[in-house]
């Protein structure tokens, strides 16, 4: 295999026998041995071969202890951390969670169907989303949840018809927006201000708790807040909870009590420069409003949990130079990474192995994928790989499988999961005739 011919008079300059690319944002559980990056004690070059690429590799210890932290910060008190499964709804990674004790935070029936099938309880699990369906709501009503949590009085209006002909009270809890505008990296995750579609306005909440607390049909369980995703700091959060706080005050002073408090999610994580959440500084301010008020805490992470647990494999099948640019073609894209198209999200990439004296320059990570915003980087400082090299898209393991395509026809890519010595395929690559599966060709229409 041959490097890349040197560009043209103009084009891009790379710098001969640069370094091999720094490791600056490499997650924990991704250490680099004689030049190959490794998950644990799991060479990636070996589990490429053995599965194929794109390929996505999740750090099973990784996410225990991520589980296991968020349990240990909040011991103080009642807790539950209920899993966000949009994050990564893989049965094995929903099983290991529930396993340690984990719940559910779920938004539509088919993620409540994932969960129940890895084995985490019902009694665990809270419904989010403002689109909830008939179909839905007596689904997860049958099934026993803990919660609905409500975002408009047109759904309270739904769910309680839906309680009445179940003939079983629904618990119920009001998602509020606090009113808060949270600096997070895109627009479209901030969830906590007037304008977004989420939740409930603090005065329209309460009355709303005021008519379920009257109802025959609906069982008054908690409130919920959730103001947006990948939030660094710890205020916003604080503020969203004194807000919530004052206004359970209010309604239990008319007899309208609480069993739960959820904070929601959006606890960020380091992509690249940058410092995750604080999660001990939050934990010690939160519990410190909380201790006393025999309210039971659950949040919502996911992000956080699997994020940095989780990389994509990609293999580099060209390279080239144009209009000023080099391009680095690999085959995983926007079908198996969305964020970096649909964000603007930054992920760390870096050569699984390392080749001294590699020319390093600005290029751009593009997928193979028919659209010109198919892309995992752009205008990155890379060691310039080969053909058949393999690149590692770090911090890959929330809402990329997850967030996945079909889109030209490409089959989704293998999910493995890496647990001490042992290697686990927990989702096998789709055929073509997963494709088609589904669909069928009608007769021939008439003249």
């Amino acid at each position: 295999m041959a490097v890349a011919p040197a560009p043209p008079s103009g084009d891009p300059v790379l710098t001969p026998g640069g370094a091999p690319g720094g490791d600056e944002g490499r997650p924990p559980g991704f250490p680099r041995r004689h030049g190959v990056l490794h998950c644990r004690t799991h060479d990636l070059e070996e589990l490429a071969e053995r599965f194929g690429t794109p390929l996505y590799v999740y750090d099973g210890d990784g996410i225990r202890e991520r589980v296991q932290a968020f349990q240990a910060a909040f011991r103080e008190l009642d807790f539950l951390l209920a899993y966000s499964v949009k994050a990564n709804g893989n049965l094995a990674v929903l099983n290991r969670i529930g396993a340690l004790g984990g719940g559910a935070d779920i938004v539509s029936l088919g993620e409540l169907h994932r969960a129940l099938q890895a084995g985490i309880p019902a009694e665990r699990i809270v419904f989010a989303g403002v689109g909830k369906t008939v179909e839905e709501m007596e689904g997860a009503l049958r099934a026993g949840i803990l919660a609905f949590h409500v975002e408009s009085e047109g759904e309270l209006d739904s769910l309680e018809r839906v309680a009445a002909e179940e003939g079983r009270p629904a618990p119920v809890g009001i998602r509020v927006n606090p009113d808060i505008l949270v600096n997070t990296p895109h627009e479209y995750t901030r969830t906590g201000h007037a304008a977004s579609k989420f939740g409930v306005a603090v005065e329209d909440a309460i009355r709303l708790y005021r008519r379920a607390h009257a109802s025959p049909h609906l069982e008054v369980r908690g409130v919920d807040v959730h103001i947006g995703s990948q939030i660094l700091d710890v205020e916003p959060y604080l503020e969203a909870l004194d807000a919530v706080l004052a206004m359970v005050d209010r309604l239990a002073s008319e007899g309208i009590g609480m069993g739960y408090l959820d904070l929601g999610g959006g606890f960020g994580v380091a992509y690249g420069g940058e410092e995750g959440l604080p999660l001990q500084e939050l934990a010690r301010e939160v519990v410190g409003r909380l201790r006393g008020r025999g309210l039971r805490l659950l949040v919502e992470p996911g992000r956080s949990v699997v994020g940095e647990a989780g990389v994509l494999l990609t293999r580099v099948l060209h390279t080239k130079v144009a209009g000023g640019k080099t391009f680095v073609i690999t085959d995983g894209g926007m079908t198996e990474l969305l964020r970096p198209s649909h964000y603007g999200g930054w992920h760390f990439i870096t050569p699984v192995r390392t080749r001294e004296g590699a020319p390093v320059g600005p290029v751009d990570v593009v997928g193979p994928v028919c659209e010109s915003g198919d892309f995992l980087a752009l205008n990155r400082e890379l060691p310039l790989p080969l053909s058949g090299d393999l690149l590692a898209v770090a911090t890959a393991g929330a809402y990329g499988f997850s967030m996945a395509s079909n889109y030209n026809a490409r089959r989704r890519p293998a999910e493995v999961l890496v647990e001490g010595d042992a290697v686990h395929l927990v989702r096998h690559r789709e055929t073509l005739d997963d494709l088609i599966r589904g669909e069928e060709i009608p007769p021939p229409a008439t003249l």
